[in-house]
């Protein structure tokens, strides 16, 4: 497999910016996954690497070789895409074999080739059948087992579960992780689907309005959030923002709060001379329900869902803030009820007026 090097990529639809000067190296064997909203560019950046969009300006290079002006064809590179584009008229094998005749392998290679593959993705029971008489997870085994036998430097995913349903998603999500393991090919993976992102990748890209917002580990991004855009995006449900104050000596009044955090230890930053306005952030996971007269917070609920192993409560503070908090599945909570929640003050995130994570 093969490495990856991005240098000042930048992509343009006429006076539209879509790339803002994208910077990004991809190991050998690594798996990594693009995220950010609609429109931030995550797929045309895929497309970029593949070929199939001309950078406006910048560089793409393959081990260290400058593949900028080469053609898709020319790169080596395999794409799987959210619609499975298989030949309808045509049984799996030939679907599988079909790249590996156009390249004038040998039969014997291409019996090989495919037989590996369909083993590899469970289909070798489904070999003579159309399209036509699978399933989407079938569908998108064979799409992704037609990637497998080009033996490709780089594999590149855009969305290729987003049409399953959420059963098969998480099957296929198992197969795709199992076969990275086995292959260890360089993969490159764009989904909008955060729980795809964490349990799929080595490295998560973060890509906000054409700019690349944080790359690291699934849980550097969950536990170290750069600035108040990735903590409020990697996470779901997603994190709570509650607007604060800095009273100095590290502490903070809150919004909606029932009095004031020392946050000394955790966050000293916010102890600086004239650190001003503040945003705490506090995962759903890390606010507990009390019986106290003197909680961290009041929230009054409007919505319990009740999961099974788990709750989610939704409520609002007293000054009209959501808040979302996990609770057990047995927690008696009620809707329209008030309750007393506590902060775990070691978990907190603090971000300044600009959205950028304070020291932890």
């Amino acid at each position: 497999m093969s490495s990856l090097s991005l240098r000042a990529i930048r992509k343009s639809f006429g006076p539209v910016d879509v790339l803002k000067g994208i910077d990004l190296d991809v190991a050998d064997g690594e798996f990594v996954v693009f995220v950010g909203p609609s429109g931030c560019g995550k797929s045309t950046l895929l497309r970029v690497i593949a070929g199939l969009e001309a950078a406006t300006s910048g560089t793409v290079a393959i081990d260290g070789l400058d593949v900028t002006g080469q053609r898709a064809a020319e790169r080596g590179l395999a794409m799987v895409f959210q619609s499975y584009a298989l030949y309808p008229h045509m049984s799996v094998y030939r679907n599988i074999a079909f790249a590996l005749e156009n390249m004038r392998l040998t039969r014997a290679e291409i019996e090989t080739r495919v037989s590996r593959a369909a083993a590899m993705l469970r289909l070798t029971d489904y070999l003579d059948r159309k399209p036509g008489a699978l399933s989407g997870g079938q569908r998108q085994r064979v799409a992704i087992g037609r990637a497998v036998v080009r033996d490709p430097k780089i594999f590149l995913f855009d969305e290729p579960l987003s049409n399953l349903d959420a059963e098969l998603r998480v099957a296929t999500r198992k197969e795709l992780a199992s076969l990275h393991a086995e292959i260890g090919g360089t993969m490159i993976y764009v989904t909008h689907d955060q729980v795809e992102a964490m349990t799929l990748a080595d490295r998560i890209v973060v890509l906000n309005q054409g700019r690349i917002e944080q790359v690291g580990t699934p849980l550097e991004l969950y536990n170290r959030p750069i600035n108040r855009f990735v903590a409020g995006f990697i996470g779901s449900p997603r994190m709570n923002f509650i607007e604060a104050v800095a009273e100095g000596a590290g502490r903070v009044r809150l919004s909606g709060g029932n009095g004031i955090l020392d946050l000394h230890d955790v966050c000293p930053d916010t102890a600086r001379p004239g650190i001003g306005a503040l945003s705490v952030g506090i995962r759903p996971e890390h606010l507990v329900p009390v019986d106290s007269e003197t909680p961290d917070l009041w929230l009054t609920v409007d919505l319990i869902e009740k999961l099974g192993s788990e709750s989610y409560i939704y409520g609002t503070l007293g000054d009209g803030t959501p808040l979302t908090l996990r609770a057990a599945p047995d927690d008696p909570a009620e809707r329209h009820q008030r309750i007393g929640i506590r902060i775990d003050r070691q978990r907190v995130h603090v971000f300044d007026e600009a959205g950028r994570a304070l020291g932890r």
